[in-house]
Order: C-alpha cells, then sequence, then structure tokens
C-alpha cells in the first residue's frame, strides 16, 4: 500500500490508545488541567462509573475565547513555548494532547469563561480537528468540560470497560491522588447527583489529617507518623503508617513528586529498604509523601500518561529517600510524645490487622538459664534505685516525680505479659517480642563497631554472570571487599569468590552474590549482603531472648521497659508485631460502664 498521511480523527484515536484506557484516565487529565488553571474549588459529577457522563467544573483563571478551539487541537498547550520549558516542567500537564484525545472517543463539550471576560463561550469536540465557531454561554470565571458517552465510536474499547463498580473503583483512587497531592483544594464530587465527597480546604496539618480520614479512614490516620526533613535541594514531607499498621497489598501508597503523582520503582525499592528491618515479610507499608526537588532534576516525560518519572541522579534519591525514612522508623520507640504502635479499643477491635496468625510459636527452652541469659545479654538489665523506690512511695509523692514513658511494671501475666502502669493508664508489653528487638538492636551494633570478619573459601567458588554483571563486580570491588567479599574477575563472563564475612559462610553465596549484582544494575546499590546478615542477627536474638513461661522479677521487668525506651525501633519486634499497647483510663471505665 502506498504512504499517506492520517486522516486527523483517527490520529486522535490513536493518541487515545496511550492517554485514555478507561474513564480513571480522563477524569485525571480533567483534573490536572484544573489544578493547573489556579483553581481553588472544584466539583466532579459523575455517573454510569464514568462511561455515561464526567463533568469536571472549576473556579480557575477560564480559558480565552478565542483559544477554545486551540484547547481541542493536537499539540497545542500554554505551558511550555520552548525546549527549556520542557526540561524544568512546573506543570502537570504539557503535552497539549488530552483534550483532542478525549474528544475523539467521546461527546466532549467545553464551556469556559476568560477572568477577564464579561461572559462565557463553548465549544463541542467531536476529535475531527475541524474549526467550531464559538458560542456564548451563561457561565463563572473558570472552566466546566463535560465527557459523555465515552468510547461511544470505538465500540471496540468498550467492551474492554468493567463493570460500573470496578470503574468507580478507579475513578475514587484518581479523587483520593489529587485530593491528597493538593490539600489547598477545595474538592466536590457527587455521583448520581448524589453528593458523596465535599473536602475542605486543608492548610494546617489537623486540616490536612482530617481530609486524609475522610479519604483513606480512621484506622490510618490513626497510626501516622509525620515527618520533615530537607537535604541540598531535596526536600521530604509526608506521613508514614506505624510498621503495625501494614497491608496485604501496596493500595495504601502515595508518593507525590513536585505535587505530580507518580509510582516508581526507585521509589518504591527506597521505602520497602527502609521497612524491612521492622515489616513481616509478605506485608506492605503505607504512606503519603511528599517529594520537593528541582525541576530541572526530574524528567516527567517519561510516560504518554506521565504516571512515571525519571531522576539525573537516581542514587541520590535513592539514598535521601532511605535515610531520612529509615532514621524515621528507628525513632519509633515509647516516647512522651509517641503514640503507642497499638491501642485497644473498649470493642475489642484494634488497629493491628495483619492477616495471618500473630500468635507466638512454641517455646521450648528450658526455663533453668532464663534470670543468667537475661542478665548476660544485657549486664545493665537491673532496676535503679528510684525504681525499686518508687513502689514504697505515697501517692503525693508518685505525683511529683515524672514516670517515664512505660512506666513501672506491676506484674507479669501468665509468664508471657508484662503488666505496668503509666501517666495514661495501663501499658501490656509481649516481654519476649521487646527482648528480641533488644537483642537484635545490640546484635547489630556490635556486628557493626567490631567490624565484619571475612572467612576465607577451601575452594574459591566460580559464578558464571553476564559481562554486564561482571562489569558491574568489576567496579564494585571495593564496596565487596568492605562487606568482608574477595570478588575477583577471571574473565569476560566469570567471577571468582574467594571469601566471604564468616556471619554468611552458610548461606548460598552465588544465588547472594548474583542478587547484589542484580540491585545495583536496577537500582545503584544493594543491601542484600546486610539484610542476610541482619536475618542471622534476627534469629540468634530470637533464640537468645526471654521465653514464653520465664518468671521475671519486678526489677528484671523494669529494666526491660527502660531497656525498649532506649532502643530504636522498639515499637515492633522483629517480625513487625507490636511489643506493647497502651489501654488509657477512658478505655478500662468504658470497658466497665464506669460514668453511664
Amino acid at each position: 500500500m502506498r504512504i499517506r498521511p492520517l486522516e486527523p480523527r483517527l490520529i486522535n484515536q490513536i493518541a487515545a490508545g496511550e492517554v485514555v484506557e478507561r474513564p480513571a484516565s480522563v477524569l485525571k487529565e480533567l483534573l490536572e488541567n484544573s489544578l493547573d488553571a489556579g483553581s481553588t474549588r472544584i466539583e466532579i459529577d459523575i455517573e454510569d462509573g464514568g462511561k455515561r457522563l464526567i463533568r469536571v467544573r472549576d473556579n480557575g483563571h477560564g480559558i480565552r475565547k478565542d483559544d477554545l478551539a486551540l484547547a481541542l487541537s493536537r499539540h497545542a498547550t500554554s505551558k511550555i513555548t520552548s525546549l527549556e520549558d520542557l526540561e524544568r516542567v512546573a506543570s502537570l500537564g504539557f503535552r497539549g494532547e488530552a483534550l483532542p484525545s478525549i474528544a475523539s472517543v467521546s461527546r466532549l463539550v467545553l464551556q469556559s469563561r476568560w477572568q477577564d471576560d464579561s461572559s462565557g463561550w463553548q465549544v463541542r469536540g467531536d476529535g475531527s480537528e475541524t474549526s467550531t465557531t464559538p458560542e456564548p454561554v451563561a457561565h463563572s470565571v473558570g472552566t466546566t468540560i463535560e465527557v459523555r458517552d465515552l468510547f461511544f465510536s470505538v465500540p471496540a474499547r468498550r467492551k474492554f470497560l468493567r463493570t460500573e463498580t470496578t470503574e468507580q473503583k478507579h475513578l475514587d483512587t484518581v479523587v483520593q491522588r489529587i485530593a491528597l497531592s493538593r490539600p489547598d483544594i477545595e474538592m466536590v464530587v457527587r455521583r448520581k447527583r448524589k453528593a458523596v465527597h465535599h473536602l475542605r480546604p486543608g492548610h494546617s496539618e489537623a486540616e490536612q489529617l482530617e481530609r486524609m480520614r475522610a479519604l483513606l479512614g480512621e484506622a490510618f490516620t490513626g497510626q501516622l507518623i509525620g515527618l520533615q526533613h530537607s537535604a541540598a535541594d531535596l526536600s521530604l514531607h509526608g506521613w508514614v503508617a506505624a510498621p503495625t499498621f501494614s497491608r496485604s497489598q501496596a493500595d495504601l501508597q502515595f508518593f507525590f513528586v513536585n505535587g505530580r503523582a507518580v509510582r516508581d520503582k526507585l521509589l518504591a525499592h527506597a521505602v520497602r529498604q527502609a521497612y524491612q528491618d521492622v515489616l513481616y515479610h509478605g506485608r506492605h507499608p503505607a504512606f503519603v509523601l511528599y517529594l520537593e526537588m528541582d525541576p530541572t532534576a526530574v524528567d516527567v516525560n517519561a510516560h504518554p500518561a506521565k504516571h512515571e518519572v525519571r531522576f539525573r541522579d537516581s542514587r541520590r534519591v535513592h539514598d535521601f529517600l532511605f535515610r531520612t525514612l529509615h532514621q524515621v522508623l528507628a525513632d519509633v520507640r515509647p516516647a512522651e510524645d509517641q503514640p503507642a504502635p497499638l491501642s485497644v479499643r473498649a470493642t475489642g477491635e484494634t488497629g493491628f490487622n495483619p492477616g495471618y496468625a500473630d500468635r507466638q510459636g512454641g517455646m521450648p527452652l528450658q526455663v533453668s538459664d532464663q534470670l543468667a541469659q537475661y542478665r548476660q545479654l544485657h549486664g545493665a538489665a537491673t532496676a535503679t534505685a528510684a525504681e525499686n523506690a518508687w513502689f514504697k512511695q505515697t501517692e503525693p509523692q508518685l505525683e511529683a516525680q515524672t514516670i517515664p514513658p512505660l512506666g513501672f511494671a506491676l506484674a507479669q501475666l501468665k509468664g508471657i505479659y508484662i503488666l505496668a502502669e503509666n501517666e495514661q493508664g495501663l501499658v501490656l508489653v509481649d516481654m519476649h517480642a521487646a527482648h528480641e528487638r533488644i537483642s537484635y538492636e545490640h546484635l547489630k551494633n556490635s556486628y557493626q563497631e567490631d567490624g565484619i570478619r571475612s572467612q576465607p573459601l577451601l575452594v574459591p567458588l566460580r559464578i558464571a554472570v553476564s559481562r554486564s554483571e561482571a562489569d558491574e563486580a568489576e567496579q564494585r570491588q571495593d564496596w565487596f571487599s568492605a562487606l568482608g567479599f574477595e570478588v575477583d574477575r577471571q574473565g569476560p563472563e566469570q567471577l571468582l569468590v574467594r571469601q566471604v564475612p564468616a556471619l554468611l559462610s552458610d548461606v548460598d553465596i552465588e544465588a547472594l552474590v548474583r542478587d547484589v549484582l542484580s540491585d545495583c544494575q536496577a537500582h545503584g546499590r544493594s543491601q542484600r549482603i546486610e539484610e542476610s546478615a541482619n536475618a542471622l542477627l534476627s534469629s540468634m536474638a530470637c533464640h537468645g531472648s526471654v521465653r514464653a513461661n520465664r518468671r521475671l522479677t519486678i526489677e528484671e521487668m523494669n529494666a526491660l521497659l527502660r531497656d525498649m525506651e532506649r532502643t530504636e525501633r522498639s515499637g515492633q519486634c522483629n517480625h513487625g508485631r507490636p511489643t506493647w499497647v497502651q489501654m488509657g483510663l477512658q478505655e478500662l471505665d468504658t470497658l466497665f460502664l464506669r460514668g453511664r
């Protein structure tokens, strides 16, 4: 067949295949245009999961009469004018493809009134790019875009749409992301003419938390840890959920780069690495995070739908995220200004629903070495004179004395739990889980302070790898050496491992080296060696911790409480379970119907 130019309508329908996947794609593009227009209020109307109607109305600066027809033509935009603008994109949309692509597969009506005009104008789009004459229409300052009968002109695409319920869930996700990205914008969402959301603008932290509570639920917002950190030209702020609030799927993960919601493997890897020491295997963290950086350091033109971004210095971004979140999670310990990792409500419900059996396994160790083993791991684990004297003080004396965050021990329950009293009420501590975390952190610190001892292999291990992996290993010889490995390149596609860390002598070294090289190529770094060492240290800490049915004295219980207050990440054990629970006086009063 001869080469010939495509018709404008067909061109737009092809472009729509990249931009318009489903009704949620349409809503995303329209909302981003409203935000770029400087809107402070946005109204959304949805019918039939977006297949019948999507209407977005804003109070932005509007579109001039002479520009309305251009808004429905391809590659026409007001957001960039040169290559320099493309290299530092500050707006959410900039391609100029969304509206003509949407118009090519729907019945679109665009109404707008420019902020300096006295009346509004409207145009209709059918994807043909034929010039339409604007018609006068009554409209306040701002823009309304109405999209009806999506994919009516492409029946094959319409067949791929799911049920109304499924499409509505995707629409709700878009609303969530946009509403979280700009908490200062008022948003009204109506479904079949009934209001389902009226999100007030939030400028303070309390107002932003209220918006998250409306969108993501009370359980999530009750487990948040706030953070704000800056270094060089990178700034990270937002909230992460406590490790005990984990999910079976990654459905509560919201990451924004310069206000743009993104799904990026590099960012996800950094967050996962930060949580790897406190999260149960197979669980996913929850977070709402905002990364601000120089627009020239991030390429937002990497994907037609702008879901993905590319960082010019990806390793620096990865390290910044990992170190910031790692430190935030390390500071999760009992403190005066920190909430309990798990609070018990009067109904018996908790904010912790891991989806797996959280009962401790069998603890078959003998009881005879209980106290000796505890004192061996923590020589300072003896009660102070002040703690012993606390139990002999009168009530007025107690009120005058500052009580530690976890209070002081009262008793031991069934040889498993420690009961303590603090200012808020009753504290219950899982003594094995708590001591397991304390022992684990102690072993990690000792391992890091004493350095990594290497052990030569009797027979050097030969590993066949790809040429790129061999190049990676050769470039990282010093890094491998610092971690206790001696890895030499023996040929274009062969490595020779001569020595390994003594702690990892029983690990599958070949699989570990391959995984490390794969991580280095994909993310610029790897923590698999540290993870393998930590897994062994965790196992050692588990077996060295006090076990169930072991009776501790009051002094030893108080020593354990003080250790928890000093130890990083002591809010949860090595497997992600909570180590302590707070029951306030209000919860206790409710249990006993006091005040009714």
